[in-house]
């Protein structure tokens, strides 16, 4: 019984390892988004720092319809860069976790 619950252990530990450098690869993995028309383009990583923002010139010209294309993008973005990084952490997690009864947390 010790054995396996160090052999657990060790299990947990790795996952925890492999968890800790999936986030930290998801700062590599970049996600473009734009808007319908292209005249928005923002560049955001998989943790959701945004990266650049490409705005054409015509949108410099009403402060009001650039907030709108710069919310609906950017909440755009963040939504499939939230969805990639909760993705590849859940599976990285799954990957890991040692068999123990009742305790299946990622069906």
């Amino acid at each position: 019984m010790f054995g396996d619950m160090m052999g657990m252990m060790g299990k947990l530990k790795e996952t925890q390892k492999k968890v800790e450098e999936t986030k930290e690869r998801m700062n590599t993995v970049l996600i473009d988004e734009s808007s319908n028309d292209g005249k928005l383009k923002i560049t955001i990583t998989a943790n959701r720092t945004i990266k650049s923002i490409d705005v054409d010139d015509s949108l410099l010209e009403d402060k009001e319809m650039l907030e709108d294309y710069l919310i609906l993008t950017l909440n755009k973005a963040i939504e499939r860069a939230t969805t990639i990084n909760e993705t590849e952490v859940a599976a990285a997690a799954k990957d890991g976790m040692p068999n123990i009864p009742g305790m299946d947390m990622f069906k």
